[in-house]
């Protein structure tokens, strides 16, 4: 809402500009954090098999995975300041599997919790599809953080495109 009086503009033109700063000040400080743990985590992971169990198991590589597309993620957001839903979905996918796999591993028999787990991990590839479909047929103009252009096709850029650009 503009007001007519000018140093009230300048006022609320300043504030705007201080909290549109917090915003994104937080925004680094939260993904940086976030991105710090990560690592950390990952890395205790790793260094758990190495020093303690010795061998990796298909749950410590899942976790793995869902670490990387952890990572992904906050990468992604560092650059273009857009959370794509489908990595939340592929880290859900790939928990569901992990525990799919750890119960067959540990009970070593079929029972309801299988069907449900594999039922969820469908429905969820079925949500990737949708919300593909989604993205072709409705793309949203993706931008650089520091960019007027949108980022061709849509796509997060590869370090060797954001030299080109």
């Amino acid at each position: 809402m503009a007001h007519t009086d000018p140093k009230l503009n300048k006022i609320e033109k300043l504030l705007d500009r201080f909290g549109n700063m917090a915003v994104e000040g937080f925004h680094y400080i939260a993904l940086f954090v976030i991105g710090c743990m990560v690592i950390w985590s990952a890395g205790q992971t790793i260094f758990d098999i190495f020093t303690i169990k010795k061998v990796a198991t298909i749950d410590d590589i899942l976790l793995l995975f869902i670490y990387l597309e952890l990572g992904a993620m906050v990468g992604i957001y560092f650059k273009t300041n857009h959370m794509p839903v489908r990595f939340l979905i592929y880290i859900a996918i790939t928990a569901l599997t992990r525990l799919l796999i750890s119960d067959i591993q540990h009970d070593h028999k079929a029972d309801m919790d299988l069907v449900i787990i594999t039922g969820s991990i469908l429905i969820l590839a079925f949500a990737i599809l949708v919300v593909r479909f989604a993205s072709w047929k409705f793309p949203s103009v993706i931008r650089g953080k520091h960019q007027d252009k949108p980022i061709p096709n849509g796509k997060t850029p590869r370090p060797e495109e954001d030299e080109l650009a």
